[in-house]
């Protein structure tokens, strides 16, 4: 009996110079995809490969032109020129639904990465403090080595031993992937509190991400989406503080009820 297996289609192939890797896929927070999307949208990244996987959701997404699509992770590309190291991009609809389907899916993500004469990637994920809102996010960091470390260390990034915890996902998965393929790799965590877009954490990760890759990331877009935020956070903990100052039939705690 034939059973289908993860499968990237190749549009476009390119040769690239030393590429690094930038994962930033559904998750806590929404930071590894709201980071990838902007760099996808600053930098104009062209598609090339597509990757589908029954590990994916089974649904399909549908488009504003009445069509759909399949569930997918796609990959991007950058060309820097002038010697420099080109990226790419890996976000998506979904990570794989199971732990079976986060060893596949991420092994071939890697094993294709370094088909593409990659050696090092980072992965974006958020972690979640338990905090409402984070307005001074942390960024956290592990890396496949201790030069990996040391490099986060430099540019501000927090080591995890700092931290008593796991990392769940294809941001940690893929880590785990490389270093079995003997390529470097670091996972980048944005402290987020219980938003499920946190362009405020993502706007920390990116600017990591500059000083990481040595590369200029124009945030105005971002900023929007961050006054966006915090505008309704702040409206949220308006309604919130009026809330507990009212009894159980609208009125100011201590207001009689009744019609005097």
């Amino acid at each position: 009996m034939h059973s289908a297996k993860e499968t990237i289609i190749y549009y476009k192939k390119t040769k690239f110079n030393e590429p690094v890797l930038i994962v930033g896929l559904p998750g806590v927070g929404s930071v590894g995809s709201l980071v990838a999307e902007h760099l996808r949208s600053q930098f104009k990244a062209k598609k090339f490969a597509t990757l589908y996987s029954p590990h994916f959701p089974y649904q399909i997404v549908l488009l504003k032109n009445g069509t759909f699509r399949m569930i997918t992770n796609r990959f991007y590309y950058i060309k820097r020129g002038n010697g420099k190291r080109d990226v790419m991009l890996l976000t998506g609809d979904a990570q794989p639904l199971s732990s079976e389907g986060q060893y596949e899916v991420n092994d071939k993500i890697v094993e294709f990465f370094k088909l593409m004469g990659g050696s090092e990637i980072y992965t974006i994920g958020g972690f979640s403090s338990g905090a409402q809102y984070v307005r001074n996010p942390k960024v956290f960091g592990l890396g496949t080595d201790r030069q990996a470390v040391s490099h986060m260390k430099k540019h501000g990034v927090t080591p995890t031993d700092a931290l008593n915890m796991a990392v769940v996902g294809s941001a940690g998965m893929i880590v785990a992937f490389a270093k079995k393929h003997k390529m470097r790799a670091s996972c980048i965590l944005g402290e987020t509190g219980a938003l499920e877009v946190d362009a405020n954490t993502a706007k920390a990760v990116l600017q990591t991400l500059g000083k990481l890759l040595g590369i200029s990331i124009k945030l105005d877009d971002i900023d929007k989406l961050k006054a966006e935020t915090e505008r309704l956070m702040k409206e949220f903990d308006e309604a919130q503080k009026g809330a507990a100052g009212q009894g159980p039939d609208g009125l100011p705690k201590g207001t009689a009820s009744y019609i005097r």
